[in-house]
């Protein structure tokens, strides 16, 4: 399993800023299937603590209404750095030999108004969400969560073999 962790050339302003997605090898008969991870849980403490003018930006469609506090959220769903230490720990240690690639990296900041944090997108046909945190034996301090999109990947067999 390669971990890749991108760093910032700049502090960013909130520690709250990691994302984290993985490659599963083979996952409900598709192969090479990335996994956003996200927290779905935060402390509302923390949400009001936080200066939301610096963080978040423009809307993504002008002429679209947009929840700020549904854009909130994508910050809150990111992992500290130390949450994100945790994490990979956590896929190494549970998950290594079914994983091939985890990366990290800071967001990038502002959060533009009007992007949907990952636990609002409907499950359906191919999204949806693997709750890490309803596993037996799960061993973080704290609910983990990650969304897939089957539709991005190939399948294990294709309809063209013989």
């Amino acid at each position: 399993m390669e971990v890749y962790l991108q760093t910032s050339e700049t502090t960013p302003p909130v520690e709250r800023v990691h994302f984290i997605t993985m490659t599963i090898n083979s996952f409900k008969g598709r192969r090479d299937v990335e996994v956003h991870l996200f927290r779905p849980d935060f402390d509302e403490s923390e949400m009001e603590s936080l200066d939301w003018n610096k963080l978040l930006g423009d809307p993504i469609h002008p002429e679209v209404p947009a929840d700020p506090e549904l854009s909130k959220r994508v910050l809150m769903e990111a992992f500290t750095a130390e949450e994100r230490d945790q994490v990979i720990e956590y896929i190494k240690d549970r998950y290594a030999d079914r994983v091939s690639v985890v990366n990290s990296g800071p967001m990038d900041l502002p959060v533009p108004l009007g992007l949907p944090p990952l636990s609002e997108l409907p499950e359906g046909k191919t999204i949806g969400f693997i709750r890490f945190d309803q596993i037996p034996n799960y061993s973080l301090p704290f609910s983990l969560r990650g969304m897939y999109d089957l539709a991005q990947h190939e399948p294990l067999v294709s309809g063209e073999d013989s």
